[in-house]
């Protein structure tokens, strides 16, 4: 029986945002940002630097537990990394992330988001470690069973125990406050029905949080509406309470979703009618909406001259009172301060504001860009390609509005130069776009449904013409999309 869950009267939710919107009411105070060249969490457009406040973060407060949560939530994707002092790889900076979780913590952000499959599988375990320094009343630890992969093993209640139960270990808590059915609507409802519900798994969970070892109950959804409908009518059917869901939204997906995605606009009105709060995932739209062209910069920087566009797309993302938190994966200190900035307090967007946007998401969605968030899902490749990392060299490029179209461009030399140089700074030649055989093992797991070795033939065209120095149009550079 579905529990009765407590009323929000001071609620926004989107339908009141939307009439906000109409309305055209809201104070333009400056949220003042920081910036890094480089990185999903980043600034562009933004130079002036204000104090971090540590008392005025904005909070919203769940309508199913009461929790009362830091609007900017941490997303603990990508941790920071170093290479292991006897050079044989790679492992997460601890001390990297014990400071950014201390500042963060000291400035009012309480929710942490991780998973078994972050950073290489270390995620958890480098989370746990930085938060177990804090008072466990400081923080809210939100984590999923990631059995989203095809691996019969994982899936079978036995295996999907087992990384519950590790996740507890890794994270060295006794109680998870938030806990996620990873990806639910990635091949829809076969997949659904074989993780949760034929395996025994989902009625084990809602003991465990009818056993306190779980707070709150959600998912995070990409994928077929089919799996986000049937999932809410399992809620008005009265067989299952959910307790928050985490949806895709920025002010590109809120109408012009692509890919896995579906248009945030009714996810999250769906959401809204059952009183459901949502998490957001991707207000940056994996760093692309912190990296504008000149053209949509320059519509922002008109309205709000000190903001970065990074700024922007957070302050879209918050504003519907029907969103609990907004996760950044912030690797760097300067993403994390303009993030706090950005918060502290939020000054939501209003109607014309809103109308800039529409129009940068019109210019984004006619550029060349690459549609891909940097998410990490495609990785490994077995052949060693950098898939996220070559395609964020190319979008920056593309942000930067150094593209060339022709050979005969004013500012050929340099443009060249800046693509070639930066590549290989970033990108090991072995890990390139060359290196790509099309075996299209990747495919199947990207979230915005890129059809990866097609764009590296074309990133890979492109840049053979720069190395080689020839005349070329780019009609010459065209492959079919």
């Amino acid at each position: 029986m579905m529990e009765k869950k407590k009323s929000n009267s001071d609620k926004m939710g989107r339908r009141s945002f939307l009439k906000t919107l109409g309305a055209g009411s809201v104070a333009t105070t400056a949220a003042l940002s920081g910036c890094k060249p480089s990185g999903g969490g980043g600034a562009s457009g933004g130079t002036a630097l204000a104090e971090v406040p540590t008392d005025k973060m904005t909070y919203r407060v769940s309508p199913t537990t009461g929790d009362r949560v830091s609007l900017l939530g941490y997303g603990c994707m990508r941790w920071p990394l170093r290479q292991k002092a006897d050079g044989s790889g790679e492992e997460i900076d601890q001390d990297a992330v014990n400071e950014l979780v201390d500042y963060a913590i000291a400035h009012g952000v309480n929710y942490f988001d991780t998973a078994p499959v972050y950073v290489r599988g270390w995620s958890e375990t480098a989370t746990g470690i930085a938060l177990k320094r804090h008072p466990r009343d400081k923080f809210f630890i939100a984590t999923k069973m990631s059995t989203h992969r095809d691996d019969p093993q994982l899936r079978s209640f036995e295996g999907s125990r087992a990384m519950y139960e590790q996740s507890f270990r890794n994270l060295q808590v006794d109680y998870i406050d938030y806990y996620l059915l990873h990806g639910v609507g990635i091949g829809g409802m076969a997949p659904l029905r074989e993780r949760f519900y034929d395996n025994g798994m989902l009625d084990f969970l809602i003991k465990e949080r009818a056993l306190g070892r779980i707070r709150n109950l959600g998912w995070s959804f990409h994928g077929e509406q089919e799996v986000f409908d049937f999932l809410l009518a399992e809620q008005d059917a009265g067989h299952v309470r959910w307790d928050f869901a985490q949806i895709q939204l920025n002010y590109i997906d809120w109408k012009h979703a692509s890919g896995w995605n579906i248009n945030a606009e009714y996810l999250l009105g769906e959401l809204e009618k059952r009183d459901i709060p949502a998490v957001i995932m991707e207000p940056l739209l994996g760093g692309r909406l912190s990296r504008l062209g000149s053209e949509a910069l320059h519509i922002l920087q008109e309205m709000r001259p000190q903001d970065s566009a990074a700024s922007w797309a957070f302050r879209y993302a918050g504003t519907p009172e029907s969103v609990l938190t907004v996760l950044s994966g912030m690797v760097y200190m300067e993403h994390l301060q303009e993030n706090v900035r950005t918060y502290s307090p939020l000054v939501p967007v209003n109607a014309e504001e809103n109308g800039a946007l529409e129009k940068v998401a019109e210019i984004m969605l006619n550029a060349d860009y690459v549609q891909c968030t940097e998410c990490q899902y495609c990785m490994p490749c077995p052949y060693g390609v950098d898939i996220p990392g070559v395609f964020g060299h190319y979008n920056r490029i593309i942000s930067a509005g150094k593209r060339l179209k022709s050979s005969n461009d004013e500012n050929y030399r340099k443009a060249r130069r800046d693509f070639l140089v930066g590549y290989d700074r970033n990108i090991p030649k072995f890990r390139q776009a060359n290196h790509c055989i099309g075996c299209e093992i990747c495919k199947p797991h990207c979230p915005q449904t890129i059809d990866i070795p097609n764009e590296m033939r074309r990133i890979d065209v492109y840049t053979e013409q720069l190395k080689q120095g020839v005349e070329f149009s780019n009609e010459q550079l065209a492959i079919k999309r």
